[in-house]
């Protein structure tokens, strides 16, 4: 495990393209038996749409009809990982309320699967899918490579969520002043400029040059849109 683990952490710690990560990713999940590997991450902005970023080797005619019937939105595996960090298996049960989904991608040589999300306080939420049409996952083989599919997981996090939002979301990269930040947390607490001048000591002018700062850092449009984005990219907590 550890020689494993040295190897595939060497792999990818370096890698400055999401294309490159992604193919160190599915060389890894190639090693550990699987056919097919698929990385998707859920970005938390726009809060009305969450933006949504994907990349797979599944083969071409699958990934047409997955986007062609809009399967993203109705894939049990998909919304058990928004819900929960706990790893699913592939399965009919849990298929079962939209099973033309899982009979279409059965015909496809994608038959049994394994997957489990990631998130951090940004509200980034990453999933590894690994998948392949042969043999079953068998408990005896879960339970002997269940610890590197985990740490796969997390490295695979650890460098898409850096690459995508930086590529996605570039203002997560804000870098916001301790000042701005207090300010926003009253502004996020319903509090005026002229209550927050009183509270921090400064005038309700200094106060509002502030919100302005955190409003251009944030590219948002004012200060409810820069309060949200703030709260949801982990600035303020």
């Amino acid at each position: 495990m550890e020689a494993w683990r040295e190897e595939s952490l060497n792999d990818l710690i370096n890698v400055n393209l999401v294309d490159d990560l992604f193919v160190r990713v599915s060389n890894a999940a190639s090693s550990l038996g699987f056919d097919y590997c698929a990385y998707g991450i859920r970005l938390p902005l726009p809060v009305s749409n969450p933006k949504v970023v994907m990349f797979n080797n599944y083969p071409l005619e699958w990934q047409k009809e997955y986007s062609r019937n809009n399967y993203l939105s109705v894939d049990p595996t998909v919304q058990h990982g928004v819900r929960s960090s706990v790893p699913i298996l592939w399965g009919r049960d849990e298929f079962a309320p939209v099973i033309d989904l899982w009979e279409n991608a059965n015909a496809h040589g994608l038959k049994h699967g394994w997957a489990q999300s990631a998130r951090d306080s940004r509200g980034v939420i990453g999933m590894l899918t690994l998948a392949r049409g042969a043999e079953q996952l068998t408990l005896q083989e879960l339970e002997s490579k269940e610890s590197k599919m985990h740490w796969l997981v997390q490295m695979a996090y650890a460098g898409f969520s850096k690459l995508v939002t930086m590529q996605h979301l570039p203002e997560s990269q804000a870098q916001l002043t301790p000042r701005e930040i207090e300010i926003l947390r009253w502004t996020a607490d319903g509090k005026t400029a002229y209550e927050i001048g009183q509270i921090s000591g400064i005038s309700a002018a200094t106060v509002n040059f502030h919100i302005n700062n955190a409003v251009n850092k944030l590219g948002a449009v004012n200060k409810t849109q820069a309060v949200v984005k703030a709260a949801l990219l982990g600035f303020i907590t």
